[in-house]
């Protein structure tokens, strides 16, 4: 690496801590109480899981089990069938760690000790192992952000399908009794700073099951696509090429009636693409240049929000959305886009919509709270005193939870009036975001796999 090249790594650049990062008629209507959270963020990333409740503080009576897990690992837990599944990376460094906080080195973890990539699957209600899985064996292909992993994205299940995906080390299916049924290479994904291509910060997208589909998301250095595969037997059903810089974020799915889309996130191209054939529906540019949240939907529209660079928007876009709706300079809505902000965004949380509110949390820790149909602001307020936060939030029972990178979580009321409930500790780094399923809050820290229930 030339000398100006090594300079720009260690200056104070924001760091991307690539946390794994999915569609939903509106959290208005209150989604149905359901067993399974099947993907990154639950079903269609909505974060919201009714029907049970959920503890306010965390004593000895709310454990149900913590099982260790080895090796490192962002992907947040997946629930389906009475079984959790998780990935992880293990490398041949015993020493192999995360830095978290605030900082600005975006240098890449040197590490070419040969890795393990490994599935595993536990019993929802012990956490005892079920079955565990090596997906790929060898030196991995690019290198991983100190904050990040060799095993970022969340798995999808559901239709007796486990996907795991490791980026450059490939795309495997199984079933929940662990059989291989197929994979895939898709060679060398390379996500990283598109400014400074030396910083590989690790892949992070994960797939999404929608219908007999499995959706992945590839924005990376070169040869960026969105594709649809069939879930069945992995053939590719449709590939779209994307011109966009490097993202992390999750695609989401939009399932219901003439809106079958899906929506992604970017820095050139966040927009639309229509779920059949890959065909792009709309297109919006613009925003902040390392895109991580993933698009959640709420009330008729798709809200998209980004950092870093100029600015940090939030975006509340209609979904009837059609063509180039990029505002003009000065504007903050159009036809498509009802509402927006030039900067507030989140940099690696994906926001939440919970009843009528949007909840957006910066990595500093600064919650603000919008009406979502308006964006009228209702507060904004600082959790604990400072500090990273990488997980995005979920949200039950009247209550939100935010954790920090050190595994504190915080639980918010859901109000337009800022109220902290509580405040409670993991014991560990956490940076991936929980999962709940049937009143139980599944939280993944760097050592353990932590199941607490009311």
């Amino acid at each position: 690496m030339d000398t100006s090249r090594r300079t720009l790594l260690r200056q104070g650049l924001r760091a991307a801590a690539l946390s794994p990062l999915v569609s939903f008629r509106g959290p208005a209507a209150g989604p149905a109480a359901e067993a399974d959270w099947p993907s990154f963020r639950g079903r269609q990333a909505c974060g919201v899981a009714e029907g049970f409740p959920l503890p306010e503080r965390f004593g000895g009576d709310n454990l149900r089990w913590k099982t260790r897990i080895p090796g490192l690992g962002h992907s947040s837990p997946a629930v389906a069938g009475g079984r959790v599944f998780v990935t992880t990376a293990v490398s041949g460094r015993s020493d192999a760690s995360l830095k978290v906080g605030l900082y600005g080195d975006i240098e890449p973890v040197d590490d070419s000790t040969a890795h393990q990539w490994k599935v595993y699957c536990l019993d929802k209600k012990t956490g005892r192992l079920v079955w565990a899985r090596n997906a790929h064996e060898g030196v991995p292909a690019i290198q991983r952000h100190p904050k990040s992993t060799h095993a970022n994205s969340t798995m999808a299940v559901g239709q007796g399908r486990a996907v795991a995906f490791f980026g450059s080390e490939g795309l495997h299916c199984y079933d929940f009794d662990g059989k291989l049924l197929w994979s895939k290479d898709f060679g060398v994904l390379d996500s990283g700073y598109f400014q400074v291509p030396e910083a590989q910060w690790g892949f992070a997208s994960s797939p999404v099951i929608s219908g007999d589909k499995l959706i992945l998301q590839c924005d990376v250095q070169k040869n960026s696509f969105l594709a649809a595969l069939d879930l069945a037997s992995g053939r590719e059903i449709w590939r779209t090429p994307r011109q966009d810089v490097p993202t992390w974020s999750t695609p989401t799915a939009v399932e219901d009636g003439e809106q079958r889309q899906v929506i992604v996130n970017g820095y050139r191209h966040a927009g639309g693409y229509d779920l059949e054939t890959g065909r792009e529906l709309w297109r919006l540019s613009g925003g902040g240049d390392i895109p991580v949240p993933t698009p959640v939907l709420g009330h008729g529209m798709v809200f998209v929000t980004n950092a870093h660079g100029q600015l940090s928007p939030i975006y509340a876009i209609r979904l009837a959305a059609r063509g180039d709706i990029s505002l003009a300079e000065g504007q903050t809505a159009n036809k498509f886009v009802a509402w927006s902000y030039p900067r507030g965004g989140a940099y690696m949380q994906t926001p939440l919509v919970y009843g009528d509110h949007l909840y957006v949390c910066r990595d500093n820790g600064v919650l603000s709270c919008y009406e979502a149909r308006t964006g009228q602001r209702t507060y904004q307020e600082r959790l604990g005193s400072g500090g990273g936060f990488s997980a995005s939030a979920v949200a039950a029972d009247g209550k939100i939870y935010f954790t920090s990178e050190t595994g504190e979580v915080y639980v918010v009321g859901a109000s337009p009036e800022f109220k902290l409930l509580a405040s409670n500790s993991l014991g560990e780094i956490c940076m991936a975001t929980p999962a709940i399923s049937e009143g139980v809050l599944l939280f993944r820290g760097q050592d353990h796999l932590i199941a607490l229930g009311a």
